[in-house]
Order: structure tokens, then C-alpha cells, then sequence
């Protein structure tokens, strides 16, 4: 989601409930286009509120992190030391809707007189910036100086006047009229979706995408093919919309696409339904925590595509070879018709004359006429021959090939795993585990540093189920192999997902007869952890850790079991509680 005008709306009451009335008692300036600012707030705490007018992620929360500060304090850091520090927060507010945060100072001057401050935050993309003003209007100084060679619509220097540059006719969207909705819409030679974010300050393409899907209208139609009643509609959906944003309880949602975080959302979005999406405490570390996922997601992307690439490369080379040995066993159906021609040409061939090209005769298998092509340079008896050679090679090809496609398709299965194992790897040490499976299986070459392999730091996760059971997932092939045999009891449970590449589940029972729910819960981690993950219906498989069995020179986490139990369920496990071992 665009860091628009509803996140900045949330923002505001979140740092107004915490903040008016508080105190600045630290400021720093960390890196060259943001803030630290430390404030004592009317709860007598502490909190850090991080301000980044950064062009490329312009961002304002509440946050715990501490930041590295220079040696030297820049110059915009100490002006703001000099009048502020230790000033009270009278007033936090946003104009018109604008991507602004305006905060209010009250401070004893050089004088002890009493006198007002304005730390303004613009949060506009390339054009951000922090602003700081005198209580009359006037540009004390800024985080960064824009003069008019930068900008011909505002220059941003000590001196000038600050004012919030109106660059388009957009209006509040807080405060409009049906008249005006439709007027200002129905006036742009765009899509719905478009018309509206064009209208109005604050509502991003997002925003204004939801408010079409609540209204159950086409966000590409273009205004004018609305009739009355559907714009009646339109407005009414935007008023509603408009409520909810300014309403003060609000649950903000990170939204993941899989395991991917897609956006955020200040509340529930009804486009995103079918979305995973996990309930926030507050916008600020809503904010905190979809960057820090999106740039560990990222990180983790880049780190594993190397392994996903060599894995990739792999799986597809033995799928090609699976599909060629498929297709020379399907060549091999032949072979009992040129066994059948030998034995026939033996029965009859004393009735071939020399020089002949077939021989019609009837088969006395099924009784049923045949005709046996022959090579004419040669003998009955040297056709017959030739027809139980290729039979013999045919039969000596299907043997072959029968335990070479059994290979391959144990490779590709095995390959499949590996892959599924990298998706669900979230750390570096994942990463090492797997591709420490890859060098032993020898599919990548193994190169030492300084002669020493790579510590494994891997663990499997650990849940904990709602009846207080202790549920282990397997991360990797080598981890499911150590989970089923070495870590559980054979009076344990196991969980795998049916026919799919997954993770190994282990539910230790401590000698006792699981509740049902523990059942359904260990099912669902199996779903979650498989290649099934995202779908409404995933089978499962489950049994007693005893009936499980590996077989002789088999791949690392490949198991057999001959008698077991399934279950259909869904891969939500939202309500599982992942413990930090």
C-alpha cells in the first residue's frame, strides 16, 4: 500500500494518543534525511519516533531500533537541539488530508518567554522533506533545501514562507458533498479507479480500487457509463469508506501472498479476503514490521537464488529424461508382436516362397488372421530370427528402462522436496542445511573455506497446539530424517502431506492419547509446510511414528508406510503459536 493519506491519518492518532503533551527529550539525526526523535509521553514512557524524508521510502512509526549517530551532530540536528529540546508537544495534526504530520512545540525561547514551534514531515516521495518553521509561517530550516532551480512551484530555504504547494484541483475527501463527488469524478476522462485518486488528496490507486470493489462496480469503467443509481451507489460506498477511516479502532493487516509480504492494509480490505493476513497492534508496527519482513523476504530471495536456480536446472534436465524413457518404454509394447512373428514364422515358414514380402497366415493365439512383413533377401528361418532379436532387445530395453524411470522419478521427487525446502527456508542457516543435502548427494561441487565445513544452525520449527502439545516441522530433507528417526518415539505421531513434496510433522505425545484438535492443528502445519500450502483442500496423511520406515539407499527424507489414517483440512495455522527455542 502507498504510504497515503489513510496511513498518515492512522499515524496521527496514534502519535496523538501517545505523544500530546509529552516532552522532546532526545534528537538525533542518524542519517542525512532523518530523524530519531526520543519524547516522553503523557504515559511518563519513553518512545522513539523514527522520521525519514528518504526519497525512495519516506516512512514515520514508532520504533525500539536504535540507530548509529554521527561523531559530529549535522546542522539541521543541532538546530533543532537549540529550540525544542526539552519542548512540549502541544498539537499533531494532518492538513487536509495532505501526506503532511504536522507537530506543534510549545518551548521557553532565549528570553524565558513562552514561544511555538512547527516540525512539519512531508511525505511525498521524491519530494519529501522535514520542515521547520516559527509559529508565524516562516522556514526556520529544512532537512533539505530546495531552492527555485530545484523546483519552480516552492522553494523550501530559511526565510520563506512555508506553504503546502497546490499543484491539482484535488479536494479533502473527508469533507465532500454528493454534488461535489460527482462533479469532481465524473470530470476526468478516466477509470473509476483513477478518477477517484485523481479527485481527491491522500487516497491512493489502492484505496480507491477497494472502494470500487465494495461498491461492486468495474474499477475500469469510466464514470460516464454509470447510470444514476450507480453513482448514488459510488458516493455512498466512498462516504462509507471514508468513516471507517477516521473511525479511532481500527485493526491494521500485513497481507502475504504465500509466504510473500505483498502490503499492508490500516484496515480490513474486502479485495483482500482470500489473502493471508496477519492483525497488527497499531500502525506503526504494522509499518515496522511489513518493511522489515519485505526487506528480509528479499534478502532471503536473493540468497537462495543460486540454489533454487542449480535446483531448477536439475529438476527440469531429469524431467526431460523422465518424459524421453517414457516415451522408448512405450516403443517396447511391441516387443511380444515381433515374438509372436518369430514363433509363427517357425510354424509356417516352410510354406514361404523365396523372393516373398509377407506371409498371411493365421496366428494361433486368438485364432485371427496376420500378415508377417519380411525382409525378401532373406530366409524364413533368418526373419525369424531378426524378429527375436528385436523382441529380445525390446525385453532387454523394458528392463532397463523399468528401474532407470523408478531412478529418475525417485530424483525428481526428491528434487521436488528440495525446492519445496528452499520456500520454506527463512534464514541463512535453512539455506546452509539445504545446501549442504545438495553437496553430500553430490548435485553441487562441495568447496571448502579454510578446510572447514559451514557450522549447521538450522533447527526444525516448534509449535506449540492450543491443548499445549509440542509440534516439530522438519525444514529440510535432513531435518525430516532426523525428526522421524532420531528425535521421535515410535509412540509419537507423524504427519505428511499425501503425494506432494513436504515437511516431515512430529507431535510428541508424552505416553498420552492426543486430543482431536491436536490432530487437526498437526494436519494443518503439514498443509502449511507442503508443496499444498495456499490451498482450500490439502489430504493428509497420519500414523504412528513406528509404522514409518525408510528403505535401504533411499534419499534423505524419503519414508514408506503401509498402513495409515488421512485427513482433509486447509493450511491456516493463524491459530498456532510458533515458539523462539
Amino acid at each position: 500500500m502507498a504510504f497515503d493519506g489513510i496511513t498518515i491519518n492512522h499515524l496521527v492518532k496514534e502519535f496523538r494518543e501517545k505523544l500530546l503533551n509529552g516532552r522532546m527529550n532526545k534528537i538525533a539525526q542518524p542519517e542525512k534525511d532523518a530523524l530519531l526523535l526520543t519524547i516522553k509521553g503523557s504515559d511518563r514512557k519513553n518512545h522513539k519516533l523514527l522520521l525519514s524524508a528518504q526519497p525512495s521510502l519516506p516512512l514515520a512509526y514508532f520504533t525500539e531500533e536504535n540507530k548509529q549517530n554521527p561523531m559530529v551532530a549535522p546542522n539541521f540536528c543541532m538546530l533543532l537541539r537549540k529550540h525544542i529540546s526539552s519542548g512540549k508537544i502541544i498539537d499533531i495534526y494532518q492538513p487536509d488530508f495532505e501526506r503532511i504530520i504536522v507537530f506543534e512545540f510549545e518551548h521557553l525561547n532565549e528570553l524565558g518567554d513562552v514561544a511555538r514551534k512547527k516540525l512539519i514531515v512531508e511525505l511525498m516521495g521524491k519530494y519529501s522533506n522535514i520542515i521547520f518553521c516559527d509559529e508565524d509561517g516562516m522556514i526556520i530550516d529544512s532537512i533539505k533545501h530546495v531552492p527555485a532551480s530545484l523546483s519552480s512551484v516552492r522553494e523550501v530555504l530559511p526565510g520563506r514562507e512555508y506553504f503546502i504547494p497546490k499543484t491539482s484541483d484535488k479536494k479533502n475527501p473527508v469533507d465532500t458533498t454528493m454534488e461535489e463527488f460527482i462533479n469532481a469524478v465524473g470530470a476526468k476522462p478516466a477509470s473509476l479507479t483513477k478518477a477517484i485518486y485523481l479527485s481527491y488528496t491522500g487516497i491512493s490507486p489502492i484505496a480507491a480500487s477497494e472502494i470500487c470493489y465494495r461498491a461492486r462496480l468495474d474499477g475500469e469503467r469510466p464514470f460516464s457509463a454509470l447510470n444514476q443509481t450507480e453513482q448514488l451507489h459510488l458516493y455512498h460506498t466512498f462516504e462509507l469508506f471514508m468513516e471507517q477511516v477516521t473511525e479511532e479502532n481500527n485493526t491494521p493487516y500485513i497481507i502475504y501472498n504465500k509466504k510473500e509480504p505483498m502490503d499492508y492494509v490500516c484496515f480490513s480490505y474486502e479485495q483482500f479476503e482470500d489473502y493471508d493476513k496477519k492483525p497488527m497492534d497499531g500502525i506503526s508496527a504494522t509499518l515496522e514490521g511489513f518493511y522489515a519482513a519485505k526487506e528480509a523476504y528479499t534478502r532471503m530471495h536473493q540468497k537462495s537464488a543460486d540454489l533454487r536456480r542449480n535446483v531448477s536446472t536439475i529438476l527440469e534436465r531429469n524431467r526431460k529424461k523422465y518424459d524421453l524413457q517414457l516415451k522408448q518404454l512405450k516403443d517396447t509394447e511391441k516387443r511380444e508382436k515381433f515374438k509372436v512373428y518369430g514363433e509363427l514364422l517357425h510354424t509356417y515358414g516352410y510354406n514361404v516362397e523365396p523372393g516373398a514380402k509377407k506371409l498371411e497366415c493365421i496366428n494361433y493365439y486368438d485364432n485371427t488372421p496376420i500378415t508377417i512383413p519380411l525382409d525378401e533377401t532373406k530366409t524364413p528361418m533368418e526373419n525369424a530370427k531378426h524378429y527375436f532379436d528385436k523382441y529380445n532387445k525390446q525385453k532387454r530395453t523394458k528392463e532397463a528402462l523399468d528401474e532407470l524411470i523408478q531412478e529418475t522419478y525417485a530424483e525428481i521427487q526428491h528434487l521436488e522436496s528440495v525446492m519445496t525446502s528452499i520456500d520454506i527456508a527463512v534464514s541463512y542457516d535453512d539455506l546452509v542445511q539445504i545446501k549442504e543435502e545438495l553437496m553430500n548427494e553430490g548435485y553441487i561441487k562441495r568447496h571448502y573455506k579454510n578446510n572447514k565445513k559451514e557450522k549447521i544452525k538450522s533447527k526444525p520449527f516448534h509449535y506449540l497446539s492450543s491443548a499445549g502439545y509440542d509440534i516439530y516441522v522438519g525444514k529440510n530433507n535432513l531435518q525430516n530424517e532426523e525428526l522421524t528417526f532420531k528425535f521421535a518415539n515410535g509412540g509419537d505421531w507423524w504427519f505428511h502431506a499425501k503425494k506432494m513434496p513436504g515437511s516431515h510433522v512430529i507431535v510428541k505425545t508424552k505416553g498420552e492419547e492426543l486430543p482431536d484438535i491436536v490432530f487437526e492443528e498437526a494436519a494443518k502445519l503439514a498443509a502449511f509446510y507442503s508443496k499444498g500450502r495456499g490451498n482450500d483442500k490439502v489430504e493428509i496423511d497420519y500414523v504412528l511414528r513406528k509404522e514409518v520406515k525408510k528403505p535401504n539407499g533411499s534419499k534423505p527424507g524419503f519414508v514408506v508406510y503401509y498402513t495409515n489414517y488421512s485427513m482433509i483440512t486447509d493450511s491456516d495455522i493463524s491459530s498456532l503459536t510458533l515458539v523462539k527455542d
